[in-house]
């Protein structure tokens, strides 16, 4: 036979048990993410790391969901991104169709609190990134509800991660789970090592703080693939940008009243961050729980997300952001704070009184009060630490993006009353 043909002989009996075993492995589809981890490290950074990999991101269809999406899209070796919501607009839904070049673009509508839905949107997923939620800062929505979204939705997600094997989680906190729990509190520059917990009993900064609690202490679970499940939480400050809801509010009730904007929170001092910035640090996040060398110092971790937009006052950044379309701030003269805080209180109580006969929701309450009218920033130097994050976005970019999008509402508020005219 000769030596060569002998030696090539042996080298496919040597490998043949290999293929023999893949093989197998390949029917027994639920050991074959075991396997890939196997081969790549001791332990499992990456779900099917040999055939590219897939992300989840719940409300896509919301102000900062899309963001994430439209970032994922130039991730390197993404096969898939899952966009899951309750609903999306058609005009998304055709943007997101227009997003697919290499990777897949999956659009899912359904309820964050339905099981089997939860667990056929986390198959074959490896990174899940949870951003949706019921976002309540005046109590209008039931108590109820956003406890279930907010909190059991979490628990049922992080549920179907372990089911499906899913071995990243990063979950979309704020800064409310921090506080602020007083007026005269002041926190400037704050950090992670800081031991800050809300007080309040609202439901929404009181679910976000349970369901941040669940997803860090979720980090280290064993996933039914014999993997590890990896968490950790963004805390953004407020977002602000193209599309925010806040901020639109602000706009459009300023121009149904003369351009005057209304004061939300003369007396706070804040850290706004652009939308563009916290998508970025999502993305970041994710590549660092997904690198087994950075992994370690970001498992079950949480980060402020701020970025480089100057600390002001809610109604300063409504300003600038509006000022060049002639929209001004009131001018008139105001309660002094302590005042405001203490109607706030006599607004509960008769809410409290009136409650068995009649649903009445106060304008403001003592929450709400302290909340927009605090001294309350945060660094973000432990995510430039262990996410390499660094603002993607300049304050002047942001600015400059974010005044255009509030011209195009004036220009629209100007469209709807010269057809009311017509």
């Amino acid at each position: 036979m000769g030596w060569r043909k002998i030696r090539h002989l042996c080298e496919c009996i040597t490998i043949l048990p290999l293929f023999l075993v893949l093989f197998w492995v390949t029917l027994e589809s639920d050991l074959l993410p075991s396997i890939f981890c196997f081969l790549e490290s001791d332990s499992c950074y990456v779900g099917l790391a040999m055939t590219g990999w897939s992300c989840l991101v719940t409300g896509a269809g919301g102000f900062l969901g899309q963001r994430i999406v439209r970032l994922l899209v130039e991730e390197k070796e993404l096969k898939e991104i899952r966009a899951l919501d309750k609903a999306f607009r058609p005009e998304l839904r055709e943007e997101f169709s227009k997003l697919q070049n290499k990777t897949k673009l999956t659009v899912l509508e359904g309820d964050i609190l339905d099981e089997p839905f939860l667990r056929r949107a986390c198959q074959d997923v490896s990174v899940v990134i949870h951003t949706a939620c019921i976002i309540d800062v005046f109590g209008v929505t039931h108590r109820e509800s956003i406890m279930n979204v907010n909190v059991k939705g979490t628990q049922l997600l992080l549920e179907a991660c372990v089911q499906a094997s899913v071995p990243v989680f990063i979950y979309t906190s704020t800064l409310e789970v921090a506080g602020p729990n007083s007026y005269k509190e002041i926190i400037q520059n704050g950090h992670e090592e800081e031991l800050l917990e809300n007080t309040w009993p609202a439901p929404y900064p009181y679910s976000k703080k349970l369901a941040e609690k669940a997803v860090l202490a979720a980090n280290g679970w064993t996933l039914k693939n014999g993997g590890t499940l990896y968490t950790c939480a963004l805390r953004p400050m407020y977002i602000y940008g193209e599309g925010g809801p806040f901020l639109s509010a602000s706009i459009n009730e300023a121009l149904n009243n003369n351009g005057i904007l209304s004061s939300v929170g003369k007396f706070s001092t804040v850290n706004p961050v652009y939308v563009g910035n916290v998508a970025w640090a999502h993305i970041l996040a994710l590549r660092a729980l997904r690198d087994p060398k950075k992994a370690p110092s970001v498992q079950g971790q949480f980060y402020y997300i701020s970025d480089d937009t100057p600390h002001q006052s809610y109604d300063n950044l409504n300003y600038i952001l509006s000022k060049e379309f002639g929209l001004c701030l009131d001018s008139r003269w105001s309660l002094p704070l302590a005042l405001i805080y203490w109607i706030g209180f006599l607004l509960e109580v008769v809410s409290f009184l009136l409650s068995p006969v009649y649903s009445y929701q106060p304008p403001f309450n003592r929450h709400t009060v302290t909340l927009s009218n605090s001294v309350f920033t945060f660094s973000y130097k432990k995510a430039q630490r262990d996410l390499a994050y660094k603002p993607l976005y300049s304050w002047e970019e942001a600015k400059q993006k974010t005044v255009e999008w509030v011209g195009s509402l004036v220009d629209r508020h100007k469209e709807t009353l010269k057809s009311k005219t017509q």
